[in-house]
This record gives C-alpha cells, sequence and structure tokens, in this order.
C-alpha cells in the first residue's frame, strides 16, 4: 500500500473520542523498529506511514504482524495495537543456481534418487511455491517432499536405466510454479552427464544428526561431523560432502569440509534473531553416487542482551502538595533474550517517597508513594535499575531527576519568639528602635515577606502607629514621635511579617518598648508649701537639745530610679550653724544648743538635688523663730507683714467654698428624703391596685464644692478660736512641732485683744491659709 494509504478508524476501534486524542497528544510508539503506520490525530486514523515489505518483516513467518504502543497523556492512558501485513504475490520463485550439472551412472538403478535444491519464494501462502514440474520427464520423474517446518525439497527419481553409448548426457529444465494470481514461476536448467559404472553408492551412517551449539560461540567452532560409508574401493569409494538443500542464512552461517564432514561456524549466532537450523548434506562418492542426511541445529540461547529502559512519559516537575499516587514517569522495560534471561525486574532507589508499579507488560509506573516536602528536599535522583534472571544476570539503570515545585504551605516565623528593647526618653522623631526579622522556608514568591504593625488600640485608647512606623520590606520599626517616660513608661505592639503566596500565611509576634528615664524634670517641694500669701515660721525653743527636729522639707521627683533619688543640704551656712539638715530625709534638725548670740529671726535655704546626670536642683526657704514667748516672736517678724487685701481676698473665697457645699448637702438631703417618700407613695399605690412592684433605686447623691462635683465626700477641718472665755487663740500644730501663723490682720487682732484686757471677742475667727492647707491635706 502507499504512503497515506488508510489502515484503519483506530479511535472508534479503542472507543476513544477524537478530541481526547488531540487533547492528550495522542502518539504512536515503536519499540526500536521501523515505524510503518502513522496517527491522524483530527481523524482518528491510521495511515501508513512507508510502505511495508512483509517479507523483509516477517520472512517467513506467518501470519505476519507488527505492534506499536499508543500513549495518550493527561492522564496517561496506554493502549497495544497489532496489525497484521497481508502477503501478496509480488515474488517471483527462485532457484540457488541458474545451472546443476549432475553425474550419474550408467549403471544407476531405477529408482536412484538425485536431490535438486529447491527453489525459495519469499511470499507465503498461496503465493508461495505450489509445484514443480520437470521437462522432459521420460528418464526422470519428480518428487516433492514436505520437511519439518513446512520446507520442501525435491528429488529427480530415475524411472528408465541409462545408457552412456546410447545418450551420454540429459538436459532438463525444472520449473517451480506458485498460487498467485497471477502465476509466477522460476527455472533451473539441468546438465546430466551419464558416468561410467559405479555400482555402490555412499550411504550415511546416520540419516537424522542432531548437535547443539551456543550462541555466543566464536567463528571456526566445530558444530558436528556427518559421515557416509561407500562399498565400492578406490576412487569409487572416496565420498565428498555438500550442502543439498540449505538458505541463504544458513549458507553464511556454515561451512562443511567436502572430505571430512566437519560443520565449522563461519559467523556470530543470535538466538533472537533464529533459534535452529536445518541442514541436508549430500555424500556423493566419484561415480556420482550419493546419498542425503539431515543434520539439526539448535541454537542455546545466551543472557547476552542487557535490558533496555525507555521512558515513555515523564513530569520532570511536580507540586509539593500532590497527593499519593500521582503518576510520575511510565517507564518500558524490554530484554531481547528469552525464557529466564529475559524475565526483567524494575525498581528504584531506597529511602525516597516514590514506588514503582507494573501496569501492562514490559510497563511500569512511576508514583508518589507519601506527601512530598519541598522544604525537606527540592528534588530527587530517581535511579531506575533493571536485571534479568540469566546467570550471570545482567543490569541496566537510568536516573530521572524529579524537581518538587514549591506550595506556599509554611507561615513566617520569626527569629524570636518576642522582642523588647529599651528606648531613652525625649528620643528624637524617626529614631530606628530594632528590626525584627522573620523567616519563610517556602521559595520565590512564596518566600517573600512584608512587615505590617497591627494597628489596634490598647487598653489606654492609643494606636501604635501613633507611636511607631514599621518598614515594611526591612522591618526596621522607628519611633514616630519623642516619648516621655513621665507619661508612657512602656507599650507593645504586634507586628505581622506576612509572604507573598496565594493565599498569603501571616505570623504575629510582640514587640515591647521600654521607656527609660531621662533626668528632665526638677525636684517639686510639697512641704513646706511656697506661696506668696502669709509669712510660715518654725519655733525652736531656746532651751532646745541637741538634735531636735525643727521641721522635714518634703519633696518629689517625677523621674524615676536613682534620677528621683533626692538628697537635702544647706545652702551657704554660717561658720557656726545652729541647724542641719539631713541629707537623705530632708529634716532639719539642731546641731548645738542655742545662745544668747542666735538671732531670733533666722532664715534657712535648703537646696532639693536629685541625683541624675546631669543632676537638677530645687530651693526651698524657711523661717526659724528662736524664742521662748509668743509676744517676742510677734515683735521680730511684724516686718514679714503682707498686704491684708490679698489675705481677706482668700477668707472670702474659703467661706464662699463652705457656703456652697453646705448647700449642695442640704439639697442632697431634701432630694433624699423626697425620693423616699415617693417611693412610699408608689409602693403604696402599686400594693393597692394588685400591680407588680417594680423597686426603683434612685441615683446616688453628691457632694458638690467649689471646683465641681465631688466623687466621694470629704471632710472639711476649720481652725477657728476656742471659747474667749478659756483662751485668746487655739494654734495648729503639725508633726509635735510648734508652727506660727503671722498675717497682717492676725497682728490688729492681737493688738486690739491685749488692750481690751486681753479677751478675745469677735465673731469670727481668722484662718491662716497654712493651718487649712496642713489640717486639710488630704483634701
Amino acid at each position: 500500500m502507499p504512503e497515506g494509504s488508510f489502515v484503519c478508524k483506530i479511535a472508534k476501534d479503542l472507543g476513544i473520542e477524537i478530541s481526547r486524542l488531540v487533547s492528550g497528544k495522542a502518539r504512536v510508539v515503536t519499540k526500536g523498529g521501523r515505524q510503518y503506520v502513522d496517527l491522524s490525530r483530527d481523524k482518528g486514523t491510521l495511515v501508513v506511514k512507508e510502505r511495508i515489505d512483509r517479507e523483509e518483516l516477517c520472512k517467513q513467518t506467518t501470519p505476519c504482524s507488527f505492534s506499536f504502543d499508543l500513549i495518550v497523556e493527561n492522564p496517561i492512558q496506554l493502549h497495544r495495537v497489532t496489525i497484521e501485513v497481508q502477503d501478496i504475490n509480488d515474488n517471483a520463485p527462485l532457484f540457488p543456481k541458474e545451472h546443476v550439472n549432475l553425474n550419474i551412472a550408467e549403471n544407476a538403478v531405477l529408482g536412484a534418487r538425485f536431490p535438486l535444491d529447491s527453489a525459495i519464494d519469499t511470499d507465503v501462502g498461496l503465493n508461495g511455491i505450489q509445484s514443480y514440474k520437470l521437462n522432459p520427464s521420460d528418464s526422470f520423474k519428480l518428487e516433492v517432499h514436505s520437511q519439518t517446518g513446512g520446507n520442501k525439497y525435491i528429488e529427480m527419481v530415475l524411472q528408465r536405466e541409462l545408457d552412456r553409448e546410447e545418450r551420454n548426457e540429459i538436459k532438463l529444465v525444472l520449473v517451480a510454479t506458485d498460487g498467485g494470481s497471477p502465476q509466477k514461476s522460476g527455472t533451473v536448467k539441468i546438465h546430466v552427464t551419464v558416468l561410467d559404472a559405479n555400482d555402490n553408492a555412499p550411504v550415511c551412517k546416520q540419516s537424522v544428526f542432531k548437535t547443539e551449539v551456543g550462541e555466543d560461540s566464536p567463528a571456526g567452532t566445530i558444530v558436528g561431523t556427518v559421515s557416509a560409508a561407500d562399498a565400492d574401493e578406490g576412487i569409487n569409494a572416496h565420498v565428498s560432502y555438500s550442502f543439498a538443500l540449505a538458505s541463504k542464512e544458513a549458507r553464511e552461517l556454515f561451512e562443511i569440509n567436502p572430505d571430512t564432514g566437519e560443520i565449522r561456524l563461519l559467523a556470530h549466532l543470535d538466538y533472537e534473531s533464529q533459534n535452529s537450523y536445518q541442514l541436508n548434506i549430500n555424500a556423493r562418492d566419484k561415480g556420482g553416487l550419493s546419498d542425503t542426511c539431515k543434520i539439526f541445529i539448535d541454537v542455546i540461547d545466551e543472557n547476552d542482551n542487557s535490558p533496555t529502559i525507555q521512558l515513555m512519559s515523564f513530569s520532570n516537575t511536580i507540586p509539593e502538595n500532590s497527593p499519593v499516587g500521582t503518576t510520575v514517569a511510565v517507564i518500558n522495560v524490554d530484554d531481547a533474550d528469552s525464557g529466564k534471561n529475559g524475565v526483567v525486574q524494575c525498581s528504584i532507589n531506597q529511602n525516597i517517597p516514590f514506588k514503582i508499579e507494573s501496569s501492562l507488560t514490559d510497563y511500569y509506573s512511576l508514583i508518589t508513594e507519601d506527601m512530598l516536602d519541598r522544604e525537606s528536599l527540592a528534588d530527587y535522583n530517581i535511579t531506575i535499575l533493571v536485571s534479568d534472571q540469566g546467570s550471570p544476570a545482567r543490569h541496566a539503570n537510568k536516573t530521572v531527576t524529579v524537581k518538587i515545585s514549591d506550595v506556599n504551605d509554611n507561615s513566617p516565623v520569626f527569629y524570636s519568639e518576642e522582642y523588647k528593647t529599651f528606648v531613652s526618653e525625649n528620643n528624637s522623631p524617626g529614631l530606628a528602635i530594632l528590626t525584627v526579622k522573620a523567616n519563610d522556608s517556602d521559595w520565590g514568591p512564596n518566600a517573600q515577606l512584608s512587615y505590617f504593625l497591627k494597628d489596634e488600640e490598647d487598653m489606654r485608647g492609643a494606636r501604635p502607629s501613633s507611636l511607631v512606623s514599621v518598614n515594611s520590606d526591612t522591618g526596621a520599626i522607628h519611633a514616630v514621635k519623642s516619648f516621655d517616660f513621665e507619661q508612657l513608661k512602656s507599650f507593645a505592639f504586634n507586628v505581622t511579617a506576612r509572604d507573598g503566596g496565594s493565599p498569603p500565611l501571616s505570623t504575629e509576634v510582640t514587640i515591647t518598648i521600654i521607656i527609660q528615664d531621662q533626668n528632665d524634670n526638677t525636684p517639686h517641694v510639697l512641704y513646706p508649701v511656697q506661696t506668696g500669701g502669709s509669712v510660715v515660721a518654725e519655733i525652736v525653743p531656746r532651751a532646745a537639745d541637741v538634735g531636735y527636729l525643727v521641721t522635714k522639707v518634703v519633696a518629689v521627683d517625677v523621674d524615676s530610679g536613682q534620677n528621683a533619688w533626692l538628697s537635702y543640704k544647706l545652702q551657704k551656712p554660717t561658720e557656726k550653724p545652729l541647724f542641719e539638715v539631713g541629707l537623705q530625709n530632708g529634716e532639719i534638725r539642731t546641731v548645738r544648743q542655742v545662745t544668747d548670740k542666735d538671732a531670733v529671726k533666722q532664715k534657712l535655704t535648703v537646696v532639693v538635688e536629685d541625683n541624675g546626670q546631669p543632676s537638677r536642683s530645687a530651693v526651698v526657704t524657711i523661717n526659724v523663730a528662736v524664742a521662748d514667748s509668743f509676744p517676742e516672736v510677734l515683735s521680730e517678724f511684724t516686718d514679714f507683714a503682707r498686704d491684708k487685701e490679698y489675705n481677706d481676698n482668700l477668707t472670702f473665697y474659703l467661706v464662699l467654698a463652705l457656703a456652697a457645699v453646705s448647700f449642695l448637702f442640704i439639697t442632697c438631703v431634701v432630694v433624699i428624703i423626697s425620693v423616699k417618700i415617693y417611693r412610699w407613695r408608689q409602693s403604696r399605690f402599686l400594693y393597692q391596685s394588685n400591680l407588680p412592684v417594680i423597686p426603683y433605686y434612685p441615683p446616688h447623691c453628691t457632694e458638690t464644692g467649689a471646683t465641681g462635683t465631688l466623687p466621694h465626700g470629704y471632710n472639711y477641718e476649720v481652725c477657728m478660736t476656742t471659747d474667749s472665755r478659756k483662751s485668746d487663740c487655739k494654734f495648729s500644730t503639725l508633726g509635735g512641732h510648734n508652727v506660727l501663723v503671722v498675717d497682717p490682720s492676725f497682728t490688729e487682732t492681737m493688738q486690739r485683744a491685749m488692750k481690751e484686757n486681753n479677751v478675745l471677742k469677735e465673731e469670727y475667727s481668722t484662718i491662716s491659709v497654712r493651718e487649712f492647707i496642713v489640717a486639710n491635706i488630704n483634701f
């Protein structure tokens, strides 16, 4: 059939849609041989790719066929197709020789047989040789015999006695005809020379000889020996040996010694091409008499072919989340040997998540046996091992590399579970605080990380974005503003690391920023209070012992640590100071006995200094009176009097505040009583109407002061004069030490009282600012 000829509708025969052939990239795969047919995917048919010579393909084997594999991918399907090649009568019978010369003794007995080379017709069946005809047929007749395996050999049989004197030669024509249509034939000319009488023909010692030879036997190996005996003597008893009937291949592989009958090997045998040979040996004497014997040569298979490996389909890259059982490759293995020498076992290297399974004959599938993890191993070198069962066994191997493509299955991991760092207060905005780093075990975009600040309000309502910022590429954290330790000592926030996968994976880490204090605040003196109003003085008796506690300076520093450690010292003490201040506690005590030389009025300046670097300080001035009597003190401190208007105004505001608080208290009491009465009336009404009673809870009453609503009740204590009939004035004390308050109004009051027999009869009392603050420190 010419190229392109239609063979069959393979898609219909296999039950496959034509679209499946196209999408699956169906193709024809042959194993090492020629490809005689091709696949037309769009039509689903097989067509002839090149002209087929059945005789070249199969020789005399019938029926003649060839096989190939049809592979369809995505998913992989495998079909084995066998096509039979039908013979046509395209070869005529052909004899090995165009001329044959025979020497026949004239005394040849009737029925003597003379073998002839049969014709060869490479066609088979009816197209092969069907008949032989000998012309003329007066002296000889033709007999055709069938041999084992279907071969034929022919003999001429003498049917009339020969007479050399009458006829010394005979010319014959042997015609071989096949059964084809039209018939074809071949001829050979036979020239018979009639010899003088030789009345004994050679006789083979065995009509059939059998022998074996290994296919790996070298050239020159003696395969076997045939022998024949001739009862004649002399030259008529000398027997020569030759091939009477042998194929062309056999003549190329074997030779026979004409004198000894030894058959030797000429070339290398191949069991896979042909495993047995039959030779017909003609033993002939000089007189032309002959006998024919047969020798059968069996070729013994040797394990001389190594297995072969062919990848029919292969996916060199698979994703790491491929399910167990995913097909990676389809493998074809083959061994040209036979028997156990051709039985092949296939395996792969151990300790890998793959296995190999047999699918069709000589086909194996490489599939995944376990889940893959690119982060553990990104590629696998898989060695496919095949071995036959020969002795010794032959092996072959092929290594393929399977790469594992990445899937975003790993979240970012920070180098630390939690970050903590320190930042000094009063930093400059934009200060680099620290850098967070995370690692992602994935690859490519799945491992590209970005950093984000989780901007959620904390318990104090502050957002981290108002304090810090995060570089999305590097993870560097910068301060957005300057921090103040006194307002914010520490804060925490979360940073998210997110990869570039789809969908992305993320991980959070907590960062704690601790603000470190700096000495940026000056100490603040709580006591004694330094105001622009009344003059405050501490009284020290002249009889005070050494170590007498005069007063105590109380100061605080809003800084922390050593920046808040305070020390106290007197500024510019005199040559023989009367007082000293405790370095740590601020207590002012006497260091010696009071003498007459000591002034009544003492003014002490105390410096309060913190322990910061550099240190900060505050100064407080304390007035001390050294006296035993009150008039003596007054006479010394009249020059410290201040403007009466200031004190009167302060007294007015204090009285106003007390009045407002009293008014609010009375209002609350009235409201509570009203609510009680209302609830009592409601309860009676509900009781009488049989309606359910709903409890009523009135709002809590609050006390209101001069500055607004107070969430708690406060006690107000007022220092006033006692009964004028018993004493003139009652002074407030702090810590068991005398405190003197001197202001202009009080001086006038004292002078008027002394004039009126030292009896104080005013209906009001003067309230000292200092006494009010000391007595009401809780307020």
